[in-house]
């Protein structure tokens, strides 16, 4: 499987591009800025974006989501429970100073137990809410990948004082759905370099005691 991670953005968020060698379908995570780099990566590759899926409605994971709807035809994905969070563009656009993006349409929810399908690799959809109240993460049980949107960070985890956070919640998301995975997974944050589940049990602040 293709997966290309471009940091995309004033926040630099990791933008994951899966792609099947075999059948050129591909899936963009969090297209959060920067679209013509990723087109440019998806030409590269000779893929078709099939569909397009936030990990949560935060600004610098959905920002450019429309303008990739619209050069792709792709469908775009969230979970339900950040809508709301979706609908306060202007305010999250405010606090960094900068415009606000066009809004995409949701055309699905990107629901619990969900399976999507890249080629003939299965990409299952967690809901991991603690950083907001829809955050999800995508588990690809072939490749033992997990991309964790701002659930998880080498060293730390995702911000919960931001409208939606909690913190109890996303330590039990991370309890529930990351620690049946293998140790050796290996986990694409929404920022900053990469690590493995194994590695943040065992030196990460806050998993102590989880």
């Amino acid at each position: 499987m293709i997966h290309e991670i471009l940091p995309v953005g004033m926040l630099a968020c990791n933008c994951s591009i899966l792609g099947d060698e075999a059948t050129r379908e591909a899936l963009v995570i969090d297209p959060g800025d920067d679209i013509s780099e990723i087109l440019a990566i998806v030409e590269k590759h000779g893929l078709r974006v099939k569909q397009i899926v936030v990990t949560h409605a935060h600004i610098d994971h959905i920002g450019g989501a429309q303008r990739l709807k619209r050069a792709t035809g792709a469908a775009v994905l969230l979970n339900e429970n950040d809508l709301e969070l979706y609908g306060q563009m202007d305010q999250q656009a405010a606090w960094l100073g900068m415009e606000t993006p066009e809004r995409a349409t949701i055309d699905l929810a990107a629901r619990e137990g969900d399976r999507l399908q890249v080629g003939a690799t299965g990409v299952e959809i967690l809901h991991t809410p603690g950083h907001t109240q829809g955050s999800i993460s995508l588990w690809i049980p072939a490749e033992k990948k997990l991309l964790a949107g701002d659930t998880l960070f080498r060293d730390s985890i995702g911000r919960t004082d931001l409208p939606g956070g909690d913190g109890r919640l996303i330590l039990r998301s991370i309890r529930a759905k990351y620690f049946p995975l293998p140790d050796d997974t290996e986990v694409t944050p929404g920022h900053g370099e990469g690590t493995t589940l194994g590695r943040e049990k065992e030196y990460n602040y806050f998993l102590r005691g989880l």
